[in-house]
């Protein structure tokens, strides 16, 4: 009973100020208010609030919400575990079928593009750096026959 009054109280108030704002031109906030403060007496009118109030000093309702907490904490420890993994179900299944797994060790390097060989490249010197430079685009674009 008190539940009741105290919504119906907060929905006159809210309707006060909405019609307050309303006064100063503001309809688009004035009608935000409105919506919101209907929402309570809205509550009541379904028996929401009468139901929250039984709810509220039952044990086997306490026992139940905190079933349903450990519930979600389950749920919730399985989706970051999955995401951790490395994809989704259909993901997994996909690679069980195929049987390769992820390579636990990378792949070997491939050879340089340019083919420098084993023999370390000399340092120019700086008198002879500008000839070398364009030596080496000169020989690039001659290996793509350019």
């Amino acid at each position: 009973m008190i539940a009741e009054t105290v919504c119906s109280a907060v929905s006159a108030a809210g309707l006060g100020i909405a019609v307050v704002t309303a006064y100063r031109k503001r309809y688009l906030t004035a009608v935000r208010i409105a919506a919101y403060s209907l929402v309570p007496i809205g509550l009541v009118m379904t028996g929401v609030v009468e139901w929250l109030a039984d709810t509220a000093f039952s044990p086997t309702a306490w026992a139940g919400f905190g079933v349903l907490g450990v519930a979600w904490v389950l749920f919730m420890t399985t989706r970051v575990v999955e995401r951790r993994r490395g994809g989704t179900r259909k993901e997994r299944r996909a690679a069980a079928r195929a049987g390769d797994g992820p390579d636990p060790v990378a792949p070997p390097a491939s050879t340089p593009a340019l083919g420098q060989g084993s023999r370390p490249a000399a340092r120019p010197t700086p008198a002879s750096r500008g000839d070398d430079d364009f030596s080496d685009i000169e020989a690039i674009l001659k290996k793509h026959g350019i």
